[in-house]
């Protein structure tokens, strides 16, 4: 067990910067400095360090995370799940970068490793940032087939490969919000523009060859913030750790609204 480095007397709850020491004898040791934040303690927000054994830690920073909890502090908060990149919970500010604490692998971290929560959001407690505009923009954009038309009898409504294909790029997002939270649009505009992950999805249905109204999602994204905001600084391809490009179906979205306004 990791020692816990405080002054004798000192009291751990007064918002002051901790460190905990890795286990006696350890030869490959790496500090972890967190962002830590407790609402309910009423104390200032601090970052807490840990030294982590990394001969006995998997080879992820959600690994370290995991071990740091279990082993050295039980009240560091954070989400997780799948740890396979494939639902979006860890996401987080990793050494300056928007990313997934599942796929960032510690030894692609030189030196310190800082981690702090997905940025320009409120903070719930400690790595875990409130989610809840994020989702009710996505909600706002009604992410699901719509139609018109009467359902095709005994069977699915049916897309071609080619049509299929468009959705390539789409449909893999996992709204963990690394690009929305790197973009400085969304920093300032975050109440009104509805961000890269979200105009993304949009996009999704726009180019839906089964969805029948796309004249009317057009309409609702018409907006000088909703929309227009993007200014294709590219910094929400750069992050997004599936490798999707929402400057790209952003400026798509753009040049469908002229078509239809021609």
């Amino acid at each position: 067990m990791a020692e816990f480095l405080l002054p004798k007397g000192s009291n751990p709850n007064k918002g002051k910067p901790r460190k905990f020491a890795a286990p006696e004898g350890t030869k490959n040791a790496k500090p972890f400095k967190i962002y830590r934040y407790d609402p309910d303690s009423g104390e200032n927000p601090r970052y807490d360090t840990y030294e982590v054994d990394l001969d006995t830690c998997g080879p992820m920073v959600l690994d370290a995370l995991i071990k740091i909890k279990g082993e050295q502090d039980s009240s560091l908060t954070f989400r997780r799940s799948c740890r396979e990149g494939i639902c979006g919970s860890c996401s987080m500010n990793i050494d300056g970068t928007n990313t997934l604490a599942c796929t960032k692998a510690i030894e692609d971290v030189k030196g310190e490793v800082k981690i702090t929560p997905l940025p320009h959001m409120d903070v719930i407690k400690d790595l875990v940032p409130d989610f809840t505009h994020f989702y009710a923009q996505y909600a706002s954009i009604e992410p699901w087939l719509k139609t018109k038309t009467p359902a095709p009898s005994g069977k699915e409504r049916l897309q071609s490969p080619d049509d299929r294909g468009k959705l390539d790029g789409l449909y893999e997002c996992i709204l963990c919000a690394c690009c929305s939270t790197a973009c400085p649009s969304y920093w300032w505009n975050s109440d009104r523009f509805l961000g890269p992950a979200i105009l993304l999805q949009a996009y999704r249905w726009l180019n839906d060859s089964r969805d029948e109204y796309a004249g009317e999602r057009l309409d609702e994204l018409e907006d000088p913030f909703r929309l227009y905001r993007c200014h294709t600084i590219m910094n929400c391809a750069n992050v997004c750790p599936k490798g999707l490009n929402p400057a790209k179906a952003i400026a798509e979205i753009k040049k469908l609204a002229v078509e239809r306004a021609v």
